[in-house]
């Protein structure tokens, strides 16, 4: 039964969806978007943006294009004209010319938890990105995208997302192609002919990862250094066999996958984006790509077929046949098409190899191999397929990404960077070389995603009953106090499990992208909790999950045993809790902390918070000015929480981070403010001028 979510209103499916319309799954380690037109270019006007990994951190997108294709043999379109080839592009450019999308709709297992910090609903920007509530499905979120196009062919694809702590990083998305002779948006059929030779193929390329890329440079942001491998040569003879959680790595996946490899401009060794100029984090560990799950060997033989796709390999990422207007003139181009779709690389750029092993050693850095300054495609093609009128295929595929852990990134990258003494490598051995530590390391994440895949095949051969956790908490609420941090919460729906554990809270640290400790452990039936060791002034950030005693998943045929808990995106806070001062009683008292703030001790100041700068003692109510030292105002900031205590993160109202010298601040009391006794402490007006120093 799907029902809408509170505060959506049930209404007809609309016939006719916009191009740029996108919807955004945001319940795991990865996110990202799916967008109407069928296929995703990352491309926001402003950064590469989606497949966000792992999504506790900013920048950690890994999207950069997917380029989707079909093309037909004999095929005669709705006005009539004949083509011994037709093709068509998945790009916004060609949506009312050959793409015709109809339906976007996520569905969504459970309402999203609503989270307060301080009062400030911080879940309500996430509100709309689901459409309806389906309690029957199984994965957490379910993305429907239908697009009609000129073919007569409908392309539709739902895509899977699990918050399940072990599947939670991966995509499950099954494409399914219907010759329905629908060319347009509406309900009349204009085509009734068996549809010849559909290959359908796509080309994605990674930028592994925006982070990365910026410490990469030199086109990483699009991935135009990024490798491109293979594995599953060998598929057909395993076809059929059970991974087992014993032996979860296996090669004969049919997958390939990217990551960022060496610009041949950088002087250092930059595999894994290490932040030379900084700490020397590992800022691209990530390493991303596709399997295949299953191809159907034809309409009517709905079995695997062991001998898809037809092409699993690499192609020069800006290399391709295009398209045009799509007019009869254009028809050489899609004969081009027709022969990148069965596996003749365009202008040769291209093959089933595996890129890096064949050319890694000759070439370090990849864009050299083909010189084009699109980067590396991951190149795949299904096909041929016939269908009559009503008949579909069905493929599967899984996308994900994996990679080191970001307490294990900083780490490494600090020993890299430091380059001194006795590394050990993942095997267990040593090294003098950092840069061969350094790059052992970040090679794991061949095997991390190929786990990642293992867990993905293994849930889709469930038909994905994998073993789930509890329902987090509907309701989380976190309030900052004078001497305390209290936290409360409404009781998981799984409460009344038998195998219903509790609940964990975490806490994180001045910044919600950082470590997150676990802080309390409580058992079913609690609903309250006060954080007694929270330090003045200084920034919090938590979340909630309810766990499981691991009874439901003692078998570990998906995933390793043990217990499951929700996920920690459902209810992590946005927004800071703070211990709160009173509120100040003299102008007198009013101090800047700290005074003078050096740019050397930042980290010394606010853990986690590097350029704050906080104003004590205040009164209740007031409005502080800032003022450079000839008196120009810069910023000014309206307390109106009744604390004693206000932020101030070295930013003009235009947010330019404010240069060394001396500052005013200017607290003016807003309005009368009286002690508990009825008393008046505060007349309004009443103000006071406090002189700081900046040190950058």
């Amino acid at each position: 039964m799907l029902i809408s979510p509170v505060g959506f209103l049930s209404q007809p499916a609309e016939a006719q969806v916009a191009a740029s319309a996108k919807s955004y799954i945001r319940v795991g380690s990865l996110q990202s978007h799916i967008s109407a037109y069928g296929s995703e270019r990352a491309w926001n006007n402003a950064y590469y943006e989606g497949l966000i990994w792992p999504a506790d951190y900013p920048q950690t997108d890994n999207a950069v294009i997917k380029r989707s294709w079909i093309a037909v043999q004999d095929f005669t379109d709705a006005q009539g004209e004949s083509w011994s080839v037709f093709g068509i592009y998945f790009a916004k450019d060609y949506v009312e010319q050959s793409l015709f999308p109809i339906e976007l709709k996520q569905t969504a297992k459970f309402p999203i938890p609503t989270v307060y910090v301080d009062g400030n609903n911080v879940s309500a920007p996430y509100s709309n990105d689901y459409d309806e509530i389906d309690p029957d499905q199984l994965a957490d979120r379910i993305v429907t995208n239908v697009v009609n196009t000129s073919i007569g062919l409908t392309f539709t694809r739902r895509v899977h997302a699990f918050s399940q702590q072990y599947h939670d990083n991966y995509f499950i998305k099954e494409f399914i192609l219907t010759n329905t002779g629908n060319v347009d948006y509406d309900e009349e059929i204009e085509l009734n002919a068996a549809l010849k030779g559909i290959r359908i193929g796509w080309g994605t390329r990674y930028s592994v990862s925006r982070d990365g890329a910026s410490k990469i440079g030199d086109g990483q942001s699009w991935g135009k250094h990024s490798w491109v491998t293979r594995r599953g040569e060998n598929y057909a003879d395993h076809a059929g066999e059970q991974i087992t959680a014993a032996d979860p790595i296996v090669d004969w996946i049919r997958a390939g996958f990217s990551w960022a490899g060496q610009s041949e401009r950088n002087a250092f060794d930059n595999i894994g984006g290490p932040d030379i100029a900084g700490s020397g984090r590992l800022a691209a560990p990530q390493h991303a790509g596709l399997a295949v799950l299953h191809v159907d060997r034809s309409a009517t033989d709905p079995r695997d077929d062991p001998n898809q796709p037809a092409v699993l390999g690499w192609h020069a990422g800006d290399t391709y046949p295009r398209l045009g207007n799509l007019q009869k003139s254009d028809e050489p181009r899609m004969i081009q098409l027709y022969d990148m779709l069965s596996g003749i690389p365009f202008n040769g750029l291209g093959g089933t190899d595996r890129f890096d092993e064949t050319y890694l050693e000759s070439n370090p850095d990849p864009y050299t191999v083909h010189n084009d300054g699109g980067g590396t495609n991951l190149w795949i093609t299904y096909g041929p397929f016939d269908l009559q009128p009503g008949e579909s295929i069905r493929i599967v595929e899984v996308e994900a990404v994996a990679g080191l852990d970001r307490v294990s990134c900083e780490l490494i990258g600090k020993n890299w960077l430091t380059g001194q003494g006795s590394f050990t490598l993942p095997d267990g051995s040593s090294t003098d070389d950092p840069d061969e530590y350094k790059n052992a390391w970040v090679y794991t994440g061949k095997d991390s995603i190929m786990l990642a895949f293992s867990r993905a095949k293994r849930n889709f051969d469930m038909n994905f009953q994998i073993p789930q956790p509890p329902l987090p908490p509907p309701l989380f609420n976190v309030e900052s106090g004078g001497d305390r941090i209290a936290l409360s919460w409404t009781e998981s729906p799984s409460e009344s499990q038998a195998d219903f554990a509790g609940y964990q809270i975490y806490r994180a640290v001045g910044k919600m992208d950082t470590t997150y400790e676990l802080l309390a452990d409580l058992p079913p039936g609690t609903t309250r909790y006060e954080d007694l060791s929270a330090a003045r002034g200084v920034a919090y950030f938590y979340y909630i999950v309810a766990y499981n005693d691991g009874s439901n998943n003692s078998e570990g045929i998906a995933n390793p045993t043990g217990p499951l808990h929700s996920s920690r995106f459902y209810t992590r806070t946005t927004e800071p809790a703070f211990l709160r001062r009173q509120a100040g009683r003299s102008l007198d008292d009013i101090r800047v902390v700290p005074n003078p703030f050096n740019i050397r001790s930042r980290e010394l100041q606010y853990p986690g918070e590097p350029d704050k700068i906080t104003f004590l003692d205040i009164p209740a109510q007031c409005r502080i000015r800032i003022f450079t030292e000839r008196g120009d105002l810069i910023h000014t900031i309206e307390h109106t929480n009744g604390s004693g205590d206000e932020t101030w993160y070295s930013v003009t109202s235009s947010r330019q981070v404010v240069v060394s010298g001396i500052y005013l601040a200017h607290i003016e009391v807003t309005q009368d403010i009286y002690d508990e006794n009825g008393a008046l402490v505060f007349a309004k007006g009443e103000s006071k001028i406090v002189k700081f120093v900046i040190i950058r």
